[in-house]
């Protein structure tokens, strides 16, 4: 028997993310398979596996068709393949606005299923009463104002908010109640960048701005757009990679040499014949 005792790798959890307010900033990537899990891991505070999932891996026009099914069967991929990073889970459109206790139903099946530390809910007029629920019984909750991709019926598309005075005093009193309510964290979406940072003071709670401002306590990107996966990314992403291309010339580089056999060659051959 080894005398050498196994080193243990503690995951982040909720008290630790909400201890970065004002510190270093939190780094956070959206992550819904194991192997970029497993690669994202070791520089990321927060794996979000977020609903952008229905876009981004099933090619849904939005975020209304995610099922409950589709975020437990992706966030157990990412809590297998990562060991040091909190992961996070949205709650889908339709599994937590009717009622705290059905949004507590569905939030602990969430984390008994796949072994995440935390949901996260988009933050309308009536989902500070759900959280305050969800918290009072033992659910770790993120918060998300600003643009909120599960009213996107309701908006028409994607619109970046807080130029209307009106606009920005009900996101900042989103962001307000969140915190009042027990939300350890807030994810600030495409708002104009003196709103983010008016919300990042009002707030003791770290924010997460995603298209909003570098003064939030952290940062999340979808990962496939920081990767440069897709044509198209909004103005708040910064391309990282070009992997589309590298992908592109990779199959073409595979689907050549198919078509003049020289893949698979004798290295790629179980038992080839000598001569």
């Amino acid at each position: 028997m080894s005398s050498h005792r196994q080193e243990t790798i503690r995951r982040k959890a909720a008290p630790d993310i909400a201890a970065r307010k004002g510190k270093t900033p939190i780094v956070v990537l959206t992550a819904y398979t194991a192997p970029i899990a497993e690669i994202l891991d070791e520089h990321c505070d927060v794996l979000l596996v977020g609903d952008s999932v229905g876009m981004v891996v099933h090619g849904l026009p939005n975020t209304i068709g995610v099922t409950m099914e589709m975020m437990i069967l992706h966030a157990q991929a990412v809590v297998r393949a990562s060991r040091k990073a909190m992961v996070v889970v949205d709650m889908p459109f339709g599994s937590y606005e009717g009622s705290a206790e059905t949004a507590y139903v569905n939030a602990t099946r969430m984390l008994k299923e796949t072994g995440a530390q935390a949901v996260k809910v988009e933050a309308g007029e009536t989902v500070a009463e759900t959280i305050a629920y969800l918290v009072k019984r033992g659910v770790p909750v993120m918060s998300h104002v600003g643009l909120r991709p599960q009213a996107v019926m309701m908006d028409g598309a994607f619109k970046a908010k807080g130029k209307a005075a009106d606009e920005r005093q009900r996101i900042l009193e989103d962001a307000r109640a969140s915190e009042a309510a027990g939300a350890f964290a807030i994810v600030v979406e495409g708002v104009a960048e003196g709103l983010a940072k008016d919300i990042t003071e009002a707030v003791g709670v770290p924010t997460i701005g995603i298209g909003a401002s570098a003064g939030c306590d952290g940062q999340v990107l979808v990962v496939d757009d920081m990767l440069g996966l897709f044509s198209w990314t909004p103005k708040f992403v910064r391309r990282y990679a070009d992997l589309k291309g590298e992908i592109a010339r990779a199959a073409a580089a595979y689907a050549e040499d198919v078509r003049e056999r020289r893949f698979p060659g004798p290295a790629e051959i179980y038992f080839a014949k000598a001569g």
